[in-house]
């Protein structure tokens, strides 16, 4: 009875190993399966070499060597902007951050400053545009709350053959910096003195104009309104509602005929005749 036990203990454990045998050779060879197939895909997609941060770098960074590593990356979702080399990137003077790069992410030509350029106002100037400094208080600065990037409506108030007046005279003005500050990333209010706007040379001209004869406010717009507003005109007679009084038109005058009579004794006589 003991031998019978030992042989059918002894079969269960054969059969159980020569299970596990073959689970281990199936898994092996779905595993190899696997991994042809993966090899396959990577040859099938086709990648570039980009240019990605290893860090996160904030505006006024100077970017440097280690702040840059290669990776591949599908070829038909490729970025605008990109560089494929670090040649490309250090092949002249130093690049200075203008927007923030988070890790991992590829630097673009739009987010660093050229060769030798600092990151200030006038890298973010393309050509025809002016920067142009308006003064403002903690009244027509928005509270503090603008920042570089932002867009504005301006609002002159001054006075107009004897009337006050406030008249909107430029429309979607795009902001270069507040005071000193150009970092587009800044969230904290800042009491502003100055907004340095972007300008056409037109507009510019207008912005001065209106500075010397009047006082100038900013209307912030929200993202991604770029609807166009048009003349806006108010006056004193339109806050409190005094309406235009017309005057009325003078009755005319018929004009008066009249017939003249000469009587035999020399004396005239004037009769009307109506």
């Amino acid at each position: 009875m003991r031998i019978v036990f030992l042989f059918v203990l002894f079969l269960g454990i054969c059969l159980a190993g020569f299970a596990v045998y073959i689970t281990m050779q199936r898994f092996g060879q779905y595993e190899q399966a696997l991994a042809r197939q993966q090899r396959v895909t990577v040859q099938q997609l086709e990648t570039i070499q980009v240019a990605v941060a290893t860090r996160d770098l904030v505006y006024g960074d100077v970017l440097s060597q280690d702040d840059v590593r290669l990776v591949s990356w599908p070829a038909d979702a490729q970025p605008a902007n990109i560089f494929s080399a670090t040649d490309e990137l250090f092949s002249g003077d130093r690049r200075v951050v203008l927007r923030t790069i988070d890790r991992n992410e590829p630097i673009t030509k739009t987010k660093i400053t050229g060769f030798g350029r600092e990151a200030g106002v006038a890298s973010r100037l393309d050509e025809g545009s002016r920067a142009f400094a308006i003064r403002v208080d903690v009244a027509s600065g928005v509270s503090g709350f603008l920042t570089p990037s932002d867009r504005v409506d301006v609002f002159w108030t001054g006075r107009d053959r004897g009337a006050a007046v406030t008249r909107l005279i430029i429309e979607n003005l795009s902001l270069l910096a507040v005071d000193q500050v150009a970092d587009e990333d800044r969230n904290r209010p800042i009491v502003a003195r100055t907004i340095t706007v972007r300008a056409t040379p037109e507009q510019a001209a207008i912005l001065a104009q209106a500075q010397t004869t009047g006082r100038l406010s900013l209307s912030l717009r929200g993202l991604g309104d770029n609807s166009g507003i048009g003349a806006v005109e108010i006056s004193q007679d339109d806050i409190v509602g005094r309406e235009e009084v017309v005057a009325a038109p003078e009755p005319t005058k018929e004009p008066v005929r009249t017939i003249l009579i000469r009587r035999g004794s020399g004396n005239v006589e004037e009769v009307r005749a109506d």
